[in-house]
């Protein structure tokens, strides 16, 4: 069979022939259909990701779409750091996967479940999200901000407030349900327009989250409510310097949500809502298509302004 295989860290994976998976226990061997080229399976084949084995040749790819061997068509999650999903088949296991509903797309399926999976997961597991809560997404305009304006809505949040840096995106955004439109790059003023959020679902972190924090526990008329910030993603850098006195004079509370935080059976109890939630439209996802033998072509570009998640796929799917 052939695979994506990365030889070595930081360098784009080659289409080329790879031994057969083997299913382990409770596993079978699936037929990939379609697999998305995700943040986090970029650095997954570069090294960097704090799940990372460090061992080399492997597989990139943390999901997918796949036909069992009942026939049934089923999102999956991958159960190796190294035998990942973009290859003709993996071993999988049924228990980690669930069946796509009729005329769901594949496509929009594998392009959307990951970032979906961020926020949904962290709203329904890492806090307890009330009905009509009010929400701050920051990096609204990437991918899994993008999902997480609508995810947010579709959890019972009473209004969103979308934050990013690409202001054709950002613009974008009040079709998706959000309801205030404010550019990152100007901290008090993200700061003033969120000033009565409950919930900060953070995909940037870095200076701009330190930045944010610190305008909006000052704009804040209680500054004793309670006030959940959940650190997803880390775009603008992995450290923050957290004023010591937005945790002292408010009700602040700092969360992390990602593998780890979040044990596995709690991500694959979520898999059918979110499944659901994009095959239904609820979330709408952006995708492109490609051919797996072009993974080396298209890897360092697949996420370039304008483009949907890159999705591979097989010739035949």
């Amino acid at each position: 069979m052939h695979a994506a295989v990365v030889e070595q860290f930081g360098r784009v994976p080659t289409w080329r022939q790879f031994p057969e998976p083997v299913a382990a226990e409770a596993e079978v061997v699936v037929e990939v259909v379609a697999t998305g080229l995700h943040p986090r399976v970029r650095s997954q084949a570069a090294g960097s990701h704090y799940t990372s084995e460090g061992s080399l040749p492997l597989v990139p790819g943390v999901d997918a779409v796949g036909r069992f061997p009942d026939g049934s068509l089923r999102y999956f999650v991958a159960s190796s750091e190294t035998r990942g999903t973009m290859a003709e088949r993996v071993a999988a296991d049924p228990r980690a996967s669930v069946v796509l509903p009729d005329g769901a797309d594949p496509v929009a399926v594998a392009a959307g479940a990951n970032p979906v999976m961020s926020s949904w997961v962290a709203l329904r597991r890492r806090i307890d999200l009330a009905s009509g809560a009010r929400v701050l997404v920051l990096g609204a305009t990437g991918a899994s901000g993008r999902a997480a304006v609508q995810v947010a809505k579709h959890l019972g949040a009473s209004s969103v407030v979308a934050s990013g840096r690409d202001t054709t995106r950002l613009a974008a955004l009040g079709d998706l349900g959000a309801d205030i439109l404010v550019a990152l790059d100007d901290p008090a003023s993200v700061g003033r327009a969120a000033a009565d959020v409950d919930v900060v679902v953070d995909y940037v972190w870095g200076r701009p989250a330190s930045d944010v924090m610190r305008a909006l526990v000052t704009a804040r008329t209680d500054r004793g409510r309670r006030l959940d910030w959940i650190a997803i993603g880390s775009t603008a850098g992995q450290d923050a310097p957290i004023p010591s006195a937005a945790l002292r004079a408010s009700g602040l509370t700092i969360v992390g949500s990602g593998q780890g935080s979040v044990g596995r059976d709690a991500f694959v109890t979520e898999l059918p809502g979110i499944v659901e939630a994009i095959a239904a439209g609820t979330v709408a996802v952006d995708a492109q298509v490609a051919s797996f033998t072009d993974v080396s072509t298209l890897w360092a570009d697949a996420d370039a302004p304008g483009t949907g998640r890159l999705v591979f796929t097989t010739a035949d799917r």
